[in-house]
């Protein structure tokens, strides 16, 4: 198995509501996503960040296939300009 962890801070923290609106959508959009979950950040210290996703995926060719899905590819392009930082872990288990 595949987990795959994205760390999001964005420009206007406002907009994460959104995003995480938007990301559990591709759930029932992506068939390569086994699990997905998105958590906000509670806490808002100066080293946290706004947003965290965790998606798992059978296979590295998998997530491959989820990156490139025309849902996530969509929604990278909205996301983008509204982030200052990402950073992503992607690990076997």
């Amino acid at each position: 198995m595949i987990t795959h962890i994205v760390l999001m801070k964005f420009a206007d923290p406002a907009n994460r509501d959104e995003a995480k609106s938007r990301l559990e959508t591709l759930a029932s959009q992506v068939p390569q996503i086994k699990t997905l979950h998105v958590g906000l950040d509670i806490v808002g210290s100066e080293v946290s960040y706004d947003l965290a996703l965790t998606t798992t995926h059978d296979s590295v060719d998998d997530l491959k296939g989820y990156q490139s899905h025309p849902d996530h590819v969509e929604f990278g392009g909205w996301l983008r300009p509204l982030l200052t930082s990402r950073v992503v872990v992607d690990y076997q288990s």
